[in-house]
């Protein structure tokens, strides 16, 4: 796999803004300069160097670019220019975690290369995870660079020990680039140090020095994560003509430049949504009685809560179960009458709020344990939590090229990789692997027959092989270890913990790498992330030192398929990319937690809509840009104030969101309406808790409620025409399949003789030792191949077994049938066994079917289908597969299959012939002696003012009966005897049923002309 960069306008603005900081620079080349050639020859291949160009504007020129680039993003306006670390330039560029800040500061280096000639940049960054983070990125994009910009940079981590790449890096007039962690000039350590010590294998020469004569320009990656005293104080002695200081999180504030935070990422979409399922813990007074609400769902009948509890098992053995359980359960008798759970009788389901009520005055919310929990217990669900909403996510995506992963912070190496251990399992990696494979085998058991792919793919892979953990390494043990965490740092300092991570990006991407959970120390924090991350879980204690928006942030990054494109199409993306988080805390407190501190971080933006804060903005006209006056300002503010869109405090209310999600918001006055769009921008950038992310409950999936067309009195009839269950009958003696049979296979059976080739060959004249070594020691002269009598398989079979197993007969009839072929015909068995017994079965099968066929006859029963089945199993729906919001359907949105399918439901929906019409659900079965059938569509017609036909349709990209299965055309062909015999039972003007390969073939056999 190789991942694909494309031109994003967001992060072109971006780059934008920080290069016209410094417009009216003119271009100039880079500046020649003599190195410090220190004790080396004065006739040195590295005598001359380039360096950066000084700044030739003014610092009031720099200034007024920057309140334009400021007035043009309505940002706050800086008065002066704030010096920092010995530098007058200092320029804030803010972006969210996941929006690609590292491509578009390396972007802005080309650009300034090719704007005004600058050549040397310097990236700093805190730590090593986020240094080789960083050099991949550099990796990655340099074909992509180098296709936009023509020329390629080159690019190198700093090692004290590797000096001659500064060498390098002064003399070469290309553009260069230096990675170096804090850690390599700010530590104490001696290793450390030698950047400021002159060095004999460096010509007495200081490498700092030779850095500084360059004048880079600097960039801070993360400069939140290096305030410290030692790197405030080394950065002057690099001598930066500028620093361009790349974050989140500006504790610090100089002069900011662009703004990209939570809110714009979230509201452009160009981040993942955030789910969250909480896992908390609540004594119960007086009992011990152990409860776990993993979740509900909604069913045929009525809503069903998946409740854990201990059950006692006929052996006497105590075990926890996951049952599901519904209205009236009376836990004790489910339990094996154990007393903790006495008086524990369901007393109500509510799927709204997700609690379960029982007799006793107990109520348990989802994601709650009670009674006898350890924390071992919180681990375990977290881990089954884990898995399951990995399972819910791969499910939807596979078929979408797009490989899940799901990663595991934990606190120490020992509770994952155990050396006291036999296996070296520890308690995690052990409950893993006990919950996965439990979780695969129920999981498999519900996929649908249309999930092929996905079902081989899944069993292919075992709970062993696809967990792997990644941490630092002690070079003397070779075994994982805790990384060295400073007081300040809390990052590993080992760089083989990041291989696969980092490293080897691609790899893990890739579905031919088995490896989909990830367990890492929760030090990890910015440095690392990986665009497939959909599930996270906190599989450690609660501290104050990790955020949980810096976890959350390793996995917001938008997914990428197996062709490296990213998935970020506006209209589905957030159906596609949704982060999971398995929090050891309730949903609440979680979610509580995280708005808070996004809200935090959210300093740069106005809290208040006063006239002051409108007037003096930006908004663009056809005549360019255009400041609001303070009577425009006036106007902007009444309106607000007029319709209850600000508060008495002037910040802005709820109903102002409600509105403008609703497309109800008031009308501006007709002075603002040139503008409207951007002063409802202005607005927008006010904050209020409303704009905060809504964090959606990872246990209550996206579901697609019924809407009024269900209860259209045509859908209805239609309805009631066709959910009558029913039994079917086959009558036919086996003499006459068995007669049938033997014709078939004497006039069809064709076995294709196994062959064999014989190679003649004669040693060479003369052989070298290197056709030794090869095996070329042999000349071939002739190759024959052979077939027919002289070659038998030595393999016994079992025939009658095999093709009874395969046509479903007895082996009693495939004996009488096989008997009575003529002999010539069943001597190919010889000849090649494995086609015999295909072939023999395919056309025994063939004609059983057509005997099915022609006896079939099918019985109503007084049951009938519910319309539960429309609501039942909704989880789990592939939403990224919808399209926009339709008229005529009994759902708003209809998941298809296929683009058959989806050029057939726009059709549909834009029919005037068409009433109403629904994807028939899955629950809706007619059964067959080769497997239930489930037809796709139900459509009701209107032909003039009052007659109606009710139709039954299948959708096949094909009508030939050649490439459609076997199976497939049998159910297609008692269907037809199904809607036939019932339907004229039901009513006097049957339901009619074909199969159509589109809207046109559809409209033909309705007999309604177009």
């Amino acid at each position: 796999m190789k991942l694909k960069f494309k031109v994003q306008p967001y992060q072109t603005d971006a780059v934008e803004a920080v290069v016209d900081c410094f417009a009216g620079q003119p271009m100039t080349g880079g500046v020649a300069y003599r190195i410090d050639p220190g004790r080396k020859a004065q006739t040195s291949a590295f005598e001359e160097g380039f360096k950066n160009a000084d700044l030739q504007l003014t610092e009031l020129q720099v200034l007024a670019n920057i309140k334009d680039i400021q007035r043009r993003q309505n940002l706050p306006m800086s008065d002066s220019l704030v010096a920092s670390a010995g530098c007058k330039f200092n320029l804030d560029v803010e972006m969210e975690t996941g929006t690609g800040k590292t491509y578009c500061y390396i972007k802005t280096m080309f650009e300034m290369n090719k704007r005004y000639g600058w050549s040397k940049f310097i990236i700093m960054v805190p730590s090593i995870a986020i240094r080789e983070g960083v050099y991949k990125s550099l990796q990655i994009t340099a074909e992509h660079f180098t296709e936009s910009y023509g020329k390629k940079a080159r690019f190198f981590i700093y090692n004290s020990k590797r000096l001659h790449e500064l060498e390098s890096f002064s003399s070469d007039a290309g553009i260069n680039v230096m990675v170096i962690n804090i850690q390599a000039f700010a530590a104490r350590g001696a290793d450390n140090r030698r950047i400021y010590d002159e060095l004999d294998d460096f010509q007495s020469r200081r490498p700092i020095d030779v850095i500084a004569s360059n004048r880079p320009i600097v960039i801070l990656d993360e400069p939140q994560r290096m305030g410290g005293r030692a790197t405030t104080e080394s950065l002057p002695k690099f001598k930066p003509l500028m620093i361009m200081r790349y974050s989140a999180t500006h504790i610090t504030q100089h002069n900011r430049i662009h703004r990209l935070d939570a809110l714009d990422a979230y509201n452009q979409k160009l981040v993942k949504k955030i789910a969250v399922r909480g896992i908390q813990t609540r004594g119960l007074a007086g009992t011990n009685a152990y409860l776990y609400l993993e979740g509900i769902d909604i069913s045929k009948k009525a809503p069903v809560a998946r409740i854990e509890l201990e059950v006692k098992l006929k052996t006497g053995e105590i075990k926890r179960q996951i049952r599901r359980l519904e209205f009236r359960d009376d836990l004790f008798t489910l339990s094996g009458d154990l007393d903790q759970y006495r008086g524990f009788t369901i007393s109500q389901i509510d799927y709204n709020n997700d609690t379960v009520e029982f007799t006793n005055g107990v109520t348990l919310s989802a994601g709650e344990a009670t009674g006898d929990v350890s924390e071992r217990d919180i681990r375990r669900i977290q881990i089954r939590e884990t898995i399951k909403a990995h399972f819910d996510k791969e499910k939807q995506l596979f078929s979408q090229g797009i490989k899940v992963l799901s990663l595991f912070f934990i606190d120490e190496v020992a509770k994952y990789r155990d050396y006291d251990q036999a296996d070296e399992r520890g308690e995690y990696a052990r409950v893993f692997e006990e919950e996965y494979e439990l979780l695969k085998a129920e999981f498999l058991s519900e996929l649908a027959i249309d999930n092929e792919a996905y079902v081989k793919h899944l069993a292919g892979i075992d709970g062993a092989n696809t967990h792997n953990g990644y941490f630092s390494i002690d070079k003397k043990t070779n075994r994982l270890k805790n990384p060295d965490v400073g007081s300040r740092s809390a990052d590993s300092d080992d760089t083989d913990a990041y291989d696969l991570i980092l490293k080897d990006k691609e790899r893990l991407l890739s579905f031919a790498e088995p490896t989909r959970f990830i367990f890492s120390h929760s030090a990890l924090r910015e440095g690392w992330d990986n665009p497939n991350v959909f599930v996270m879980c906190m599989l450690k204690h609660s501290d104050n030192m990790i955020s949980r928006r810096q976890e959350v942030g390793r996995g917001l990054r938008l997914s990428v398929n197996q062709d490296g494109d990213r998935m970020d199409n506006p209209a589905v993306v957030h159906d596609i990319n949704v982060l999971t988080v398995v929090a050891s805390e309730s949903y609440k407190d979680f979610v509580g937690g995280l708005q808070s501190e996004i809200a935090d971080t959210l300093s740069s933006r106005p809290r208040k809509a006063t006239e002051a804060y409108f007037s003096g903005k930006t908004v663009t006209t056809e005549n360019g840009p255009v400041q609001i006056t303070p009577a425009l300002a006036k106007l902007i503010y009444r309106y607000l104030v007029k319709n209850d869109y600000t508060d008495d405090t002037d910040q802005i209310a709820a109903g102002y969101h409600k509105a403008k999600t609703a497309g109800t918001l008031a009308a501006l006055p007709d002075d603002l309406k040139p503008y409207a769009d951007q002063v409802f921008q202005l607005i927008d950038s006010v904050f209020s808790d409303a704009q905060l992310p809504k964090v959606e409950d990872g246990r209550k999936p996206k579901t697609n409620p019924l809407n009024a067309n269900f209860d259209k009195k045509e859908f209805q009839e239609l309805w009631g025409r066709i959910n009558r269950k029913a039994v079917y009958r086959v009558e036919f003696d086996s003499d006459e399949l068995v007669r049938k049979c033997v014709g078939a296979l004497d006039s069809q059976l064709r076995v294709t003789p196994l062959q064999y080739t014989v190679q003649t060959g004669i040693q060479s004249d003369e052989i070298t030792d290197d056709q030794l070594k090869a095996g070329d020691g042999f000349k071939v002269t002739n190759t024959t191949t052979e077939s027919g009598g002289s070659v038998y398989s030595q393999v016994k079979y079992d025939l009658l077994g095999k093709v009874a197993e395969n046509a479903h007969l007895t082996r009693q009839t495939v004996a009488e049938i096989l008997t009575g072929m003529v002999p010539s015909v069943f001597a190919q068995f010889r000849q090649n066994p494995e086609h015999f017994i295909a072939e023999a079965s395919r056309i025994i099968s063939e004609q059983k079917a057509t005997m099915v066929i022609e006896r079939l006859a099918y019985d109503g029963v007084e049951d009938r289908y519910d319309v539960d089945i429309f609501t039942a199993n909704q989880s789990g729906q592939d939403f990224s597969k919808v399209g926009s919001k339709l008229k005529n359907h009994v759902y708003d949105y209809v998941v298809t299959d296929s683009d058959i399918e989806r050029r057939f439901v726009a059709e549909l929906d834009t029919s005037d012939e068409v009433v109403v019409y629904a994807k028939l659900p899955r629950g809706f079965l007619i059964p067959t002696p080769v497997g239930d059938y489930n037809p796709d569509w139900a459509i009701s017609f209107k032909v003039g003012s009052v007659k109606h036909i009710y139709f039954v349709a299948e959708t096949k990209g094909t009508m030939s009966s050649l490439k459609l299965r076997e199976i497939e055309s049998t159910k297609i062909a008692c269907a037809r005897k199904f809607f036939d015999e019932i339907g004229k039972r039901v009513s006097a003007d049957p339901v009619r049923y074909d199969v159509v390969t589109d809207y046109g073939k559809l409209m033909e056999l309705v007999g309604v002309s177009r």
